[in-house]
């Protein structure tokens, strides 16, 4: 098997690999803000918050290629499967070994050609609503409760002073719930305010409309016409259904002569 061939097996489909690369680079980017707003207690315990609700991600990650590989070993060992797991571990100073994660998922797109990558992704692009709208609801837990800690901590009047009422009240706001015993009081605070909202719409819209289509829709039926259509683009399986419709004819073709030899007999 070509390295190429090999590399594009890897893939867990377009989305995943999207959803996982894009969850390393937030996770990643929490790394430098902890560093950066290390006397902040508050940030601290937003960050800390997002990290435990990204770790049993990771976790699951890891397994879910560990025991799907074609080679266990072979992705423990010179797959970087060691670095996957060591970064999925709650321990901070182990969460840079995600930069393995997302240089992998990086060259297994370059190998897979962005063209591909595009195609293969509008076309699955229903599969692939779950995970975005999960990706981009913990984006904007994140930056809306940061945001708005840092626009009412001017204001005396403020309700939201801890990173306990920003993320309650970001959580609330994004599935437009809003309870109303947290609500933002300056300027700035009702902007991130009109942001989360509007977020929350269009998130749990598109949540609302992936239930409806996964629960309601007819399940699509596939014939053998149409997967040796899907497979048209690769010559090995072309060649494969080829190979089984002429092994499908010879069978049929040695059934008859038995029947024709079976009534020659008998006249």
């Amino acid at each position: 098997m070509s390295p190429k061939l090999s590399s594009q097996r890897e893939l867990k489909g377009i989305g995943y690999e999207l959803f996982i690369g894009a969850l390393s680079i937030l996770s990643i980017l929490n790394l430098i803000l902890i560093f950066i707003f290390s006397g902040d207690p508050n940030v601290q315990t937003v960050l800390t918050v997002i990290n435990a609700i990204v770790f049993p991600i990771f976790l699951g990650d890891f397994f879910y290629r560990l025991f799907t590989a074609e080679s266990r070993t072979g992705y423990f060992f010179r797959g970087f499967g060691w670095a996957d797991l060591l970064s999925s571990l709650p321990f901070q100073n182990m969460k840079i070994l995600r930069l393995f994660r997302l240089w992998r998922v990086v060259r297994l797109f370059a190998e897979f050609g962005v063209r591909n990558l595009v195609k293969e992704f509008i076309t699955q692009r229903a599969q692939n609503a779950l995970l975005t709208v999960g990706f981009l609801v913990l984006c904007v837990l994140e930056f809306g409760a940061l945001s708005v800690l840092r626009a009412e901590s001017a204001s005396a009047d403020a309700n939201i002073t801890s990173a306990a009422d920003a993320l309650w009240w970001t959580y609330v706001t994004i599935t437009t719930v809003g309870y109303g015993d947290r609500f933002p009081v300056t300027n700035s605070g009702r902007l991130v305010g009109i942001f989360v909202m509007t977020a929350g719409v269009g998130l749990f819209g598109t949540l609302s409309g992936f239930l409806a289509n996964s629960f309601l829709a007819p399940p699509k039926k596939r014939d053998d016409d149409e997967a040796a259509a899907g497979d048209a683009a690769d010559p090995k399986a072309r060649l494969a259904a080829l190979k089984r419709m002429i092994e499908e004819q010879e069978e049929s073709t040695a059934r008859l002569k038995a029947q024709l030899e079976e009534i020659d007999k008998l006249l």
